[in-house]
């Protein structure tokens, strides 16, 4: 699949940290599985992770204090 934003590079499977700001906190999100550009290292996540991680967001801000780190092996 080639790059949907330089439309050059081929898109391949790899992991990403992810950054939220939200009302309460900083949410920190490690090895989020991603699709990168060989070219210009955009990054794309397929709609079940997008959706996983909005699931994780909802549930961490009910609890985190100011900064949450996660790995998203673990709470996915």
């Amino acid at each position: 699949m080639k790059c949907m934003s330089c439309k050059y590079g081929d898109m391949l499977e790899a992991t990403t940290t992810y950054f939220a700001c939200l009302n309460s906190c900083y949410v920190i999100i490690e090895n989020v599985p991603c699709l990168k550009c060989s070219q210009c290292g955009e990054e794309f996540f397929r709609s079940s992770v997008a959706e996983k991680i909005d699931d994780i967001l909802d549930s961490v801000e009910k609890i985190a204090s100011k900064i949450f780190i996660l790995d998203y092996s673990t709470a996915a």
